[in-house]
């Protein structure tokens, strides 16, 4: 099977652990990863803001980029939701059939982390270790675009050494939404002020989530409001052994590193 990795715009520029601890996790389950240089944005912030033409050159990038892969696993519903459902809603706009055509080709193989591991590789204990007190908000594209279900929560349950707390209204919306929190940020702040005093009443030690666009928006509340509280990305937390915990930061912390020095090339 060949397998690429879709980083994610956010997680390049803003959060290669995250990458890196999924070529750490496939390597382990014994998969061979390939990371294609060639990609960049997914375009769903053109798309969601309604710049669907503009879209159209990037789609092209991420077939081209993504063509021939078994299967392209990325850390983020988010961008796993956007090649899945909105690439076709832009190749038909373009009227170009050969985009059409490669689009319907790579977009079905896209998958979400969670989706991988469950559905294609069929585990639930990934061999993680993680003795941590931890509670999971399931992102809203995972959900409600992709419908993930309870996959992230059947990987974390086999986690050795892990205590999980329920997160009260856990499918309600942290309000981060991309250009949302630009566009309307005194309802953003709201709804992430909401989701962050849910995250508070559990007791955990971190919050994990499988998008770091929602973690930093939930994160930054938690750190403002000095809650102690720290998140950390379902991949971090599936890629650690007992022999490797890996240190966690608030969100704020992680290191700015867009040289996928790391993870360029074959992984």
């Amino acid at each position: 099977m060949r397998v690429a990795l879709m980083v994610t715009c956010v997680n390049d520029a803003m959060f290669p652990d995250t990458g890196k601890a999924v070529v750490r996790l496939l390597r382990r389950l014994g998969v061979d990863v390939d990371f294609p240089t060639g990609q960049t944005c997914c375009g769903q912030p053109m798309v969601n803001t309604g710049y669907l033409d503009e879209a159209v050159p990037v789609v092209r990038t991420f077939v081209h980029a993504f063509a021939g892969y078994d299967a392209v696993v990325t850390p983020s519903g988010s961008c796993a939701g956007s090649a899945r459902h909105q690439h076709s809603i832009v190749a038909r706009r373009s009227g170009d059939a050969g985009l059409e055509k490669a689009v319907a080709e790579v977009s079905p193989n896209v998958y979400e982390l969670s989706e991988f591991l469950v559905d294609v590789l069929g585990v639930a204990d990934v061999g993680a270790y993680f003795p941590h007190t931890i509670t999971y908000h399931p992102t809203c594209h995972s959900l409600r675009m992709l419908g993930v279900g309870d996959r992230p929560m059947r990987l974390l349950r086999q986690v050795r050494g892990m205590r999980i707390k329920e997160l009260p209204a856990a499918e309600q919306c942290c309000g981060f939404g991309g250009t949302f929190a630009l566009k309307n940020s005194d309802t953003s702040v709201a709804m992430g002020n909401d989701k962050a005093r849910h995250v508070g009443e559990t007791g955990a030690e971190i919050l994990v989530a499988g998008d770091n666009s929602c973690l930093m928006h939930i994160g930054g509340m938690l750190s403002r409001q000095r809650s102690g509280v720290r998140v950390m990305h379902l991949a971090e937390v599936l890629a650690s052994t007992e022999d490797a915990d890996p240190p966690m930061h608030p969100v704020e912390a992680h290191p700015v590193d867009a040289s996928r020095s790391d993870i360029g090339g074959r992984v």
